[in-house]
């Protein structure tokens, strides 16, 4: 299985390709990527260094142009695929039936891949997406069990990636209503569910509130690890009950079903994180490159060692076991 990792700045990428990753996705630092934040992503001039760096030592860049085109604004889109395949991106990865129409009529020859902000979790939505505009490689959505993805790979005839490590959604990718109302930005154009200007946190009584919006999303007593603030993670009170409704506050680490996920078929494996810091993306790939050689040689998965990264220092299998469904 491909391992697919990210990198939201140049030394970023740099230090996954040296940790083992097989590719690399990354975006322009603009609009048209989802994790458009300031200090992240790459010009130009970076982008084409560092596909001629990955190439060098044998790594793939994937493109991610997956935010969805303003009305009246899509030569910015355009320009920025032409600009990939330019670069010598070995892929893009779109969500935009518009953009995967354009995509797919003026750079034929542009590998094509699926972003999970398309949401695509069913064989008839992929095999729409694949016979209509070429698309090669489909990103799952968080929402679908180990066997769901096993059926799914049963009735169709392209490649499919999932998350393995990171931040983990548990909603339908990128249409997160409760995050829309909360924020008034959508994680489809912003790209985040929890945008950092509408996080904060107050200390009150000994204990610190994560706020979200205005909207008090958790109380972490003194001491105690306190989570990003994200609403499918949040506490709620029904019924005089107050807990986790959907997921607790922890990250994904499915690094425990990497053979399960190969005998369902999956062909890539993506770690989530393009926020995150180049030494942060150094440890998980390395972790997750031998995790990945153990599967292909039959041998048992390595034990864990990224505890100290996952989110208040906790983990989950999410919507693999779908103990919330």
């Amino acid at each position: 299985m491909e391992l697919v990792c990210p990198a939201g700045t140049p030394a970023a990428l740099r230090a996954a390709v040296e940790a083992g990753a097989h590719a690399v996705y990354c975006g322009f630092a603009d609009e048209t990527n989802a994790r458009n934040f300031p200090g992240l992503n790459f010009s130009r001039v970076e982008l084409a260094e560092s596909i001629a760096h990955a190439h060098r030592h044998g790594a793939k860049v994937l493109v991610a142009i997956n935010t969805f085109p303003r009305a009246g604004a899509e030569e910015t889109w355009h320009r920025a695929v032409a600009d990939a395949e330019a670069a010598g991106a070995d892929a893009v990865i779109l969500a935009d039936l518009g953009l995967l129409a354009h995509t797919a009529e003026h750079h034929p020859g542009l590998r094509r891949h699926l972003s999970v902000q398309a949401a695509a979790a069913n064989p008839d939505a992929i095999n729409f997406y694949a016979e209509t505009f070429g698309v090669r490689r489909f990103v799952l959505p968080r929402v679908l069990t180990v066997a769901e993805i096993a059926a799914i790979n049963r009735e169709i005839d392209a490649e499919t990636e999932v998350f393995v490590f990171g931040g983990l959604c548990v909603m339908a990718e990128g249409r997160c209503s409760l995050s829309s109302y909360v924020t008034g930005r959508s994680p489809n154009v912003d790209g985040v569910c929890s945008p950092p200007d509408h996080v904060s946190y107050e200390e009150t009584d000994g204990a610190l509130a994560a706020r979200l919006g205005g909207f008090t999303i958790h109380r972490s007593p003194k001491g105690a690890p306190a989570p990003y603030p994200t609403l499918c993670k949040g506490c709620f009170t029904s019924e005089g009950v107050t807990g986790h409704v959907f997921e607790d506050p922890a990250s994904l680490d499915a690094s425990e079903l990497l053979s399960a996920l190969a005998d369902a078929g999956v062909r890539a494996l993506k770690i989530e994180g393009r926020q995150r810091s180049r030494a942060y993306v150094g440890q998980v790939v390395r972790s997750f490159r031998a995790a990945v050689e153990a599967v292909a040689a039959g041998r048992p998965v390595p034990p864990g060692t990224l505890a100290a990264l996952t989110e208040g220092q906790a983990a989950t299998s999410g919507a693999y076991a779908k103990t919330w469904r």
